[in-house]
């Protein structure tokens, strides 16, 4: 098992053969996790797991006895929430709220990792090794203040400590001294309820959702649900309308024998009741002369998730007077874009016949899921055999027909919103541009339309926001402090064959410089709000986490990247879109629920295509979200 095998090979200096030590690990953790088809790779993005897929460090030519342990310890922890984890069950007891849910997904996973600790020595040391160098890379040790230490890290550490009795590491620094006396102060009683339940998810997540009541963070998880209240509301309901439609059934009876002065006063409250219904008839038709002068292919603006939403974050921005909205042809001049997509077309060159066959498989699933059915006895059409039969009882019936009638896939629209920030320079920002090239195309050819967008910052180092804190003497905190840049590549309505040459603009020199996620994700979605179409998706293209220079030196280190996991919740549990991310060589998925990485273009024909078709299923994507993970028996 991992962890229990002999370091003797891993001694810095000494070169060894990494085979081995791959299929050891690769076997360790499928025996952890009970499945003998988890799939292990190596490689040098980030360490994840999606579905029954790990991916873990690539091991050095020369490991040492520490690298090994970590390695051990990632995959320890991904056999074990795969073992001892039910994504529907923690879906289900999930509290509302960012911080209450990063706190109740921390202790899930101490749940499960003191699980493997608890049964196996050598799993415990793994998890150590893991846990420490996690904390050491997040730099806990520098960490002073209680605002700057993460409560949700806080909680799983001492709830580790309550299960299996191991203090944290030392590269954990003050986080958990700083938040103990205060976790203790408000839910020290559910701390010792937790070992009873350990095995048990679900009543564990109870117990973990009435610690966060006491530490008031997130409502208590009722023990039964109001169903049955609900019903009893709903059949007195049923009874009342009953009984004030018999009430009205008399009344109007009633009324024509009623004598001829309450007549006249019935109609004299008639005419004020259809004076008042005029008034109302004329609001209506203003308001729908004000629809009609919009612009086409959109409709007013509804209520947004996000309108108050800086508040309730503690979010601000310095000041919007230098952030603009700009299209692509209005940031470079015709012969340059040209120029520019020129260059795009050659890395695209080799990916002609994906495109091809991305979009012919795409397009027969989305047909496929159309509901087909036939209308029958027409006097013309497709003849119908099955009505043969009735010309051989009685030949003087006419012939019978059949034609198919096609129930249209309902008005669908995707934004694309690529990440152009400076770390994305060379490959990767070929590759999201690529990206958006197949998806666009494919996408229109299924008829479904498409907008790109991009988000950047006008400047390095925060720009004219800064430059007028500055000059306003620097007060504290200002909140974000740069500049941005977001870019129209093409809006929905505009043909794949009008802006394609836009995309070669990624490939400028200069362009991409610092990114706030957040932000862009709020104002494509605004877009997208605004769309008069039925289904809306959007894809976030990225490569990691929210980073601006200017803003983070004088916020809290984790100002930006708190900012985007509450815009990404807000969007995925409180919106009608529909969010969907690409990692472009990082893993994305600590931060959006439905996530896929990609190392290069070539991987789209086979890895996009199910994940492009599984958004088009006629069940909700937001009701599939959870991974399909193995709980122990």
């Amino acid at each position: 098992m991992a962890g229990r095998g002999d370091n003797s090979q891993a001694k810095s200096g000494t070169a060894v053969d990494t085979e081995p030590l791959r299929r050891a690990i690769t076997g360790c953790v499928r025996s952890i996790a009970g499945d003998a088809n988890v799939e292990v790779a190596f490689a040098n993005d980030r360490p994840g797991i999606a579905g029954e897929r790990i991916r873990l460090p690539e091991i050095s030519k020369r490991p040492t006895a520490h690298e090994l342990a970590v390695t051990r310890g990632l995959g320890d922890s991904m056999a074990l929430r795969l073992a001892c984890h039910d994504q529907k069950v923690h879906a289900a007891m999930a509290p509302d709220g960012q911080d209450a849910r990063s706190v109740f997904d921390a202790v899930e996973q101490a749940r499960v990792e003191s699980l493997g600790a608890l049964r196996m020595t050598g799993v415990a040391a793994n998890l150590t090794s893991m846990t420490s160098e996690k904390y050491a890379k997040a730099n806990f040790s520098g960490i002073e203040r209680r605002e700057d230490a993460p409560l949700a890290e806080a909680v799983a550490m001492l709830v580790r400590e309550t299960l299996t009795g191991q203090k944290p590491p030392e590269s954990a620094g003050k986080v958990l001294d700083l938040w103990r006396s205060f976790i203790e102060e408000k839910a020290s009683g559910d701390f010792s309820n937790l070992a009873h339940v350990i095995e048990d998810q679900q009543a564990f997540a109870r117990v973990v959702r009435h610690m966060l009541s006491s530490m008031e963070m997130a409502e208590d998880f009722g023990e039964d649900p109001d169903q049955s209240e609900e019903e009893e509301t709903s059949e007195e309901d049923q009874q009342r309308s009953g009984e004030e439609e018999q009430e009205n059934s008399e009344e109007e009876a009633g009324s024509e024998s009623a004598p001829a002065d309450e007549s006249e006063s019935a109609e004299e409250q008639m005419d004020d009741g259809e004076m008042d219904g005029a008034e109302i008839s004329d609001d209506d038709m203003a308001e729908e002369g004000d629809e009609d002068s919009e612009t086409p292919g959109e409709m007013r603006r509804p209520a947004s998730p996000f309108d108050d939403f800086n508040e309730k974050v503690d979010y601000k921005v310095f000041t919007e007077a230098f952030d603009e909205e700009i299209s692509a042809e209005d940031l470079c001049d015709e012969a340059e874009l040209d120029r520019l997509r020129a260059f795009l077309d050659k890395q695209l060159s080799h990916l002609q016949g994906a495109v091809g066959r991305l979009a012919n498989r795409l397009q027969r699933r989305l047909m496929a899921q159309q509901n087909r059915s036939w209308d029958f006895d027409l006097e013309e059409g497709y003849l119908d055999p099955a009505r043969l039969t009735r010309l051989i009882i009685d030949p003087m019936q006419p012939l019978s027909f059949k034609r198919e009638k096609d129930t249209q896939f309902r008005d669908t629209v995707v934004t694309l919103v690529i990440d152009n920030s400076g770390s994305m320079r060379g490959r990767p920002i070929t590759v999201a541009a690529t990206c958006a090239d197949i998806l666009a195309r494919t996408l229109e050819r299924c008829g479904v339309k498409v907008e790109i967008l991009g988000f950047t910052t006008k400047a390095w180092k925060g720009g004219q926001s800064r430059e007028q804190w500055l000059a306003g003497g620097k007060p504290p905190t200002p909140g974000r402090l740069n500049d941005l840049r977001h870019i129209v590549y093409k809006s929905a309505d505009a043909p794949w064959r009008r802006a394609r040459r836009n995309l070669g603009l990624m490939m400028r020199e200069g362009l991409l410089k610092e990114n706030i996620d957040g932000e862009a994700l709020i104002w494509a979605h605004n877009r997208l709000l605004a769309r008069r179409e039925q289904r809306k998706i959007m894809m976030m293209i990225s490569d990691g986490a929210p980073v601006d220079d200017s803003t983070l030196s004088v916020n809290p280190g984790n100002y930006l990247e708190r900012h985007l996991r509450a815009v990404i919740e807000q969007i995925e549990t409180r919106s009608p879109v529909e969010l969907l991310a690409i990692g472009i060589g990082h893993d994305v998925t600590r931060y959006y629920r439905r996530a896929v990485t990609i190392v290069d273009a070539d991987e789209l024909a086979g890895a996009m295509t199910e994940q492009l078709a599984g958004l088009f299923e006629d069940k909700p994507a937001k009701a599939a979200r959870g991974g399909s993970f193995r709980r122990a028996g």
